[in-house]
């Protein structure tokens, strides 16, 4: 297992995420990598109305969001939580991996997309961008680091 450098927030705190995926299994893997890279999960959510209500408790500094879930989709949740947070960092995470998928939810407001199966080094790279400062505008977003997307 590879050793990650703790990502911390520019007061040297560690990074408060939101996980949020249908899937029991894919929230506790993501949640093994976030604690890899010295972050705390402030909340988890299994669909997108309990994403939103979750991110207006937390106020988490990072989303990892699902695409597809019950009750209402990732990028509709997206799309809702950057109506009235223009400040959300939201990453979406999803094995969908349909280019106009990402192209919504990047035109939504997410800041970046991986591709399911994560990867612990994908992700990280991915988080170490979306919380730098270059990252403040999603039109500068690459669409993924080193995926390649099924069509």
């Amino acid at each position: 297992m590879p050793q990650f450098a703790a990502l911390l927030r520019k007061d040297n705190q560690p990074v408060r995420y939101l996980v949020v995926d249908d899937s029991v299994f894919a929230r506790k893997n993501i949640i093994k990598m976030i604690e890899m890279f010295g972050g705390e999960v402030a909340a988890e959510a299994g669909d997108g109305l309990t994403a939103i209500a979750e991110y207006n408790r937390v106020k988490p500094d990072v989303v990892l969001m699902d695409i597809t879930m019950p009750q209402m989709e990732g990028i509709e949740a997206v799309e809702r939580i950057v109506r009235q947070h223009a400040e959300a960092r939201i990453i979406m995470v999803s094995s969908v991996g349909y280019q106009e998928n990402i192209l919504a939810a990047l035109q939504k407001g997410a800041k970046h997309f991986v591709q399911k199966p994560v990867k612990p080094d994908g992700l990280y790279e991915i988080l170490r961008y979306v919380l730098s400062d270059e990252a403040g505008s999603a039109s500068a977003a690459p669409v993924a680091a080193g995926e390649e997307f099924d069509q």
